[in-house]
């Protein structure tokens, strides 16, 4: 019997997955426990429209995504830090920091995980960072440490 399974059950499959389940399986285990329901038109339908949503929404957060990309490369962050001699500063700029002026500045909320640095930065000057934005979309932003 072919059914759609509603959560993903270890060793049978996952969740919006059409299995074929013997059919004492199904109708005493599956369906009285509400694990899977038929794999009938309806049903098939229902599940064909959802996956069709998921896609489109997607799309749509990748579209955005790209538009947002295009803002962040023309972005520069200028951040004021102590400094000591030779340009040295005090502590370090972290991706937490660069968040916070992202979204005090320019209005544009990024979160702080998505923001792609190897090491905090510990010198004035310029450089790029990468933030992830989206799967597959990757911009990058100047971020300015001018010491005070």
């Amino acid at each position: 019997m072919k059914v759609i399974l509603k959560q993903d059950i270890k060793g049978v499959g996952k969740k919006d997955q059409v299995i074929e389940a013997s059919d004492g399986y199904a109708r005493n285990y599956l369906l009285p426990k509400g694990l899977a329901v038929k794999a009938d038109v309806g049903n098939m339908n229902n599940l064909q429209n959802k996956k069709d949503s998921v896609a489109y929404k997607k799309e749509e957060d990748k579209k955005e995504a790209l538009v947002l990309a295009e803002k962040l490369k023309k972005t520069v962050v200028k951040l004021h830090v102590k400094t000591g001699e030779n340009g040295k500063v005090f502590g370090s700029v972290t991706s937490k920091e660069i968040a916070e002026a992202l979204k005090k500045d320019f209005n544009i909320d990024v979160d702080k995980k998505k923001i792609l640095l190897d090491e905090p930065i510990k010198e004035a000057g310029n450089k790029r960072v990468d933030i992830k934005l989206n799967e597959g979309v990757v911009s990058t932003v100047t971020v300015m440490v001018i010491p005070n």
